[in-house]
């Protein structure tokens, strides 16, 4: 019976409404804890230490939820592009250029807005990439809930555009906030690379060997002065994506279907939690659409987003270099733009890195930007996707009508 409850509990947290509620009443409730009379009590628990002296880790909880949690996401990430790269969407040129460029475009345009809007702002230095990400599992969230009637190949462009600009997006975190490098932790860091890729191809099984390889480069990055949430995304892109003969399913399929639920269900809205917890007082709001900082961060995600993904989208099809999504129009595709501008974990994640030593109230108020332009883009984006997916529907209603009328007659 316990089985069983499980294996539901674990098949619901792989839906993708699931994942994204989850991640919303996460952040929720750290915004009703913190601007409540019991805020100091959220304070203390996020800066609660957590140490582990014989590796010289001196962490908070929310550290914690930052370097470690994360990287079960990234590992997931890392899984998802992998499987897309390999024998998914993008494992086929013609296919992949649309969201790729698009994907660009929807990171060089909110950086370059970012970066042009903040120039000069303390913490802007690195900040401009604070909305270079899009959120995959709020977004294909939003699309699930409100875009059911939009023909499947928006999740297809979606998700693909989405694994993309994370991809991007974990670059920069590798490049940004590098200060000081360890050859020799790195070095280590590589060896568990090449252990992990070396069993792949070994047709090892085991969890004995891998668990521990795993923890040890999560622990080897972090000594080396890396973001340690990329150990996630480098041991996923190594893991094998395609069955050999008589096997049910590959490592990377079975690791996701195991790994996802618990990213979903626990990591990323822990995370949530502890990052989104932003005093919400009048100094904040005044600040909000008047501070340098915060427009930078709004007008990158919103406007940056949209115009980076709508735009090199119509104009690469407008020219005729790649093929639209089949059944989608313009109308369509400006809808997928808006929500591309839900930039949730990673944008707080990078937010909390390029703004640490800033101070404490700038990182609220580019949290708080981030939170109030991603609720806006999820918004205006389920709006647009409920009014097109009414379209679509008469149109197959219409198209059916026709087909019933042409059945009668002959």
């Amino acid at each position: 019976m316990i089985t069983r409850v499980r294996s539901e509990l674990t098949r619901y947290l792989r839906t993708e409404t699931v994942g994204g509620a989850l991640l919303l009443i996460a952040a929720a409730v750290a915004l009703i804890w913190v601007n409540s009379p019991w805020g100091a009590s959220y304070q203390t628990m996020v800066d609660t230490q957590l140490s582990i002296p014989a590796l010289h880790l001196d962490l908070t909880l929310a550290d914690w939820t930052k370097d470690g949690l994360l990287a079960v996401f990234f590992f997931v990430a890392g899984l998802e592009l992998k499987r897309e790269f390999a024998v998914g969407e993008l494992a086929d040129p013609k296919r992949a250029a649309l969201p790729v460029i698009a994907a660009v475009g929807g990171v060089v345009v909110p950086a370059l807005i970012a970066f042009t809007i903040g120039y000069g702002v303390p913490g802007m230095d690195r900040g401009w990439a604070i909305p270079v990400a899009t959120d995959i599992a709020f977004a294909l969230a939003v699309l699930a809930m409100t875009g059911s009637r939009i023909p499947a190949s928006a999740r297809v462009f979606l998700l693909s555009l989405a694994v993309v600009d994370d991809l991007l997006a974990i670059v920069l975190i590798a490049v940004l906030f590098t200060a000081s490098l360890s050859m020799l932790w790195l070095g280590v860091a590589l060896a568990c690379c090449a252990a992990w890729a070396l069993a792949q191809r070994q047709r090892l099984h085991t969890p004995l060997f891998y668990l521990p390889v795993a923890l040890v480069c999560w622990y080897a990055l972090h000594e080396a002065g890396i973001h340690p949430t990329l150990a996630g995304v480098a041991l996923g892109l190594l893991t094998r994506v395609r069955t050999d003969p008589g096997e049910r399913t590959a490592p990377a399929t079975h690791l996701e279907h195991v790994v996802q639920p618990i990213s979903a269900g626990f990591c990323v809205p822990l995370f949530a939690l502890f990052a989104s917890g932003v005093p919400l007082n009048s100094a904040v709001f005044g600040s909000l659409f008047t501070d340098r900082l915060s427009l930078a961060i709004i007008c990158g995600l919103l406007f940056g987003k949209v115009i980076g993904i709508f735009g090199v989208s119509w104009l690469l099809i407008r020219l005729g270099w790649v093929k639209r999504p089949m059944g989608l129009g313009n109308r369509d595709m400006f809808a997928l733009s808006v929500l591309g501008a839900i930039g949730f974990t990673v944008s707080l994640l990078v937010a909390e890195l390029a703004l640490t030593e800033v101070g404490t109230d700038a990182m609220d108020l580019a949290k708080a930007a981030v939170l109030v332009t991603s609720m806006a883009a999820s918004l205006i984006g389920s709006a647009l996707l409920l009014r097109r997916g009414r379209v679509h529907q008469a149109r197959r209603d219409a198209d059916e009508h026709k087909r019933t009328e042409k059945g009668r007659r002959s």
